[in-house]
């Protein structure tokens, strides 16, 4: 079974993060969230309390087939601002496993350097800091183990795709034609 990483940060985008959790354990992938504070305890950009099933820092990203960042203000700006979440990203990137990111999370990606030369999507404000990117239209974007979204309304899609990328495009299709999405 796959395993996968969402991480948790004040202020995150919570539609983001959880239409990911939940397309993907739909798709049979075991899922962990990952707050990347001192608590599990979260608050979301919109005011939503969410609990994380960790901490960030008590896990390894060796353990992980995929790591997801999602979006929203300040999370984006907490997450690029942790060392933890710097160091799972980059020695998963290293590894050779998926890295996710929607919103402005792949701003990141960028500021850690990941995707220089990689085609790449983010929010349409935060397109002056993907930098060394190559930014792309389309809503969801591979770029070999990196997977970009463009914000919160292609979540779905974006979650499909790393279900995917994890279980196979049939499973994902299974997953689509289960909860009546047109992917």
């Amino acid at each position: 079974m796959s395993k996968a990483c969402v991480f948790f940060a004040d202020g995150l985008e919570e539609c983001e993060a959880l239409i990911v959790v939940d397309v993907l354990r739909r798709a049979g992938v075991e899922v962990t969230t990952a707050s990347i504070s001192g608590s599990r305890a979260v608050r979301s950009t919109h005011g939503v309390g969410l609990e994380a099933d960790a901490l960030a820092a008590e896990l390894n990203e060796a353990d992980f087939d995929l790591l997801v960042l999602p979006g929203g203000q300040p999370g984006t700006t907490h997450l690029g601002e942790s060392p933890v979440v710097a160091r799972m990203v980059t020695a998963a990137a290293s590894q050779g496993k998926k890295v996710a990111a929607i919103c402005a999370a792949p701003t990141v990606l960028a500021k850690l350097g990941l995707l220089n030369g990689r085609e790449a999507v983010c929010y349409p404000s935060c397109r002056e800091n993907l930098a060394g990117a190559v930014q792309s239209a389309q809503p969801v974007v591979v770029s070999g183990r990196f997977i970009t979204g463009e914000a919160l309304g292609s979540a779905i899609p974006f979650a499909l795709e790393l279900a995917a990328q994890l279980t196979g495009r049939a499973n994902a299709e299974a997953v689509a034609k289960a909860i009546c999405y047109n992917w």
